[in-house]
């Protein structure tokens, strides 16, 4: 005869992953969002004002392009780059 326990089994926890960046497109703007954190943008002008220019901010780093899709690479390479860039100027603490 098998007893079985009162208590239900417990699935393994697991870690909260974090949510995967992603595009949203705006008004006149696309953002480049990480849950509830903008990461980084693409700017164009308003239709009777545009020159055909995409201007692209991450960060500290801006620039400008003429495709969208060259711009939407541009911020999140500079994305990329930033997350793995070592805080070099970072106090630490010496006993560590």
């Amino acid at each position: 005869m098998a007893t079985e326990s009162s208590k239900p089994r417990s699935k393994p926890l697991r870690a909260r992953s974090r949510p995967r960046p992603q595009w949203e497109r705006g008004y006149y703007s696309h953002g480049f969002w990480q849950g509830k954190n903008k990461l980084g943008s693409v700017r164009l002008g308003r239709p009777g004002e545009w020159d055909g220019v995409y201007r692209w901010q991450a960060g500290n780093r801006a620039g400008e392009t003429r495709t969208l899709a060259e711009a939407k690479r541009l911020v999140e390479q500079a994305v990329l780059v930033g997350a793995n860039q070592l805080s070099l100027f970072a106090e630490s603490d010496p006993a560590s």
